[in-house]
């Protein structure tokens, strides 16, 4: 596969999962303001800033979460917007549409029409959606349906190839990234003091968090409604069902660098098994007490290190290798 080819499929697929996290994020906050009063609410707006990596421009600065709302999702100065993010990821589409499916190709071009719309360049439009004139949640879950529909498209439409395993390696590897560092996000107010007395409004922050990841329903079906911190933890670090757990992204992100090995033939593949292999065993051979016993965020933020080592080394070995290196297979 042109090493092009490859990293267009390996971004489409990252833009559409951090669009997909981006505005699962938004609704999970837009709707607990409805139960919290003001000052939880901002604490919590911080936190989800946080959750998405604070990104360049966004600092904490007005106490509207509408406005910061709306800079999320139509903001297309904002790198990490949900329309920056879908606009992106078409125009890698485009790039090799030939390499997709023909459905694939309408389902994605028929999210990035519908977001934007003439309409939505006008901020008394946006303004009048993110303000309460018209549904907020209405919006995006469409965008989350939407981008759900063309993973299940992509998964029943495109050979399950090389390119399909790229769409793979670019989906879970921004999905552990997210997971990672919405846990970090919430580690001071969770983990960090565990003799801590919980409080009246700790349920929502428990819900909210599982929520984030789309894991209410599946935690319940695991621990019950018996919500607790290290119970959560244990499960979106831990469990190897959960399609949104940490262990059950990298578990899929290896399995799709091992087919691309395979279905390539490339050689020197030695850095990359090593380093996904590594965070794998790690997740797989640990357990939540140990962590807890542990720095948390430290140990987030070496998952989040050793994903960002993982990316290097795929663009090293399949997309940004040089002509010695080819030459050489």
């Amino acid at each position: 596969m042109l090493s092009r080819v490859a990293d267009s499929l390996y971004w489409m697929s990252r833009y559409l999962e951090r669009a997909e996290h981006t505005t699962r994020l938004l609704d999970v906050n837009l709707n607990l303001m409805l139960d919290e009063s003001s000052s939880g609410a901002d604490h919590r707006w911080q936190r989800m800033v946080a959750a998405l990596g604070r990104p360049a421009g966004e600092a904490w600065d007005d106490d509207d979460p509408y406005k910061l709302s709306h800079s999320l999702t139509f903001d297309i100065t904002n790198r990490i917007s949900v329309l920056s993010c879908i606009i992106a990821a078409r125009e890698n589409a485009r790039h090799v549409r030939e390499q997709i499916s023909t459905e694939m190709w309408h389902r994605l071009n028929s999210l990035y029409l519908a977001v934007t719309r003439p309409e939505m360049h006008s901020d008394m439009h946006a303004e009048a959606l993110l303000n309460g004139a018209q549904e907020p949640g209405e919006f995006l879950q469409s965008v989350m349906e939407a981008v759900h529909q063309f993973q299940g498209v992509t998964d029943s439409t495109m050979s399950h190839g090389e390119g399909w395993h790229f769409i793979q390696v670019g989906r879970y590897i921004e999905r552990a990234s997210a997971t990672a560092m919405l846990l970090e996000a919430y580690h001071h107010d969770l983990w960090k003091h565990p003799e801590r007395i919980p409080e009246g409004n700790e349920y929502l922050e428990y819900m909210g968090l599982l929520r984030s990841a789309t894991a209410f329903e599946a935690y319940c079906k695991v621990y019950t409604a018996d919500l607790t911190p290290e119970r959560i933890l244990e499960f979106l670090l831990l469990d190897e069902n959960f399609p949104h757990s940490l262990r059950f992204s990298i578990e899929s992100l290896v399995s799709a660098l091992d087919a691309i090995q395979r279905e390539s033939g490339k050689s020197r593949t030695e850095n990359l098994t090593r380093l996904a292999g590594r965070l794998q065993a790690g997740l797989r051979y640990s357990s939540v007490e140990e962590i807890l016993r542990g720095d948390v965020v430290g140990y987030l933020q070496d998952i989040l290190r050793e994903c960002r080592d993982i990316h290097s080394a795929i663009y090293e070995l399949y997309i940004d290798y040089s002509i010695q290196t080819a030459l050489a297979g």
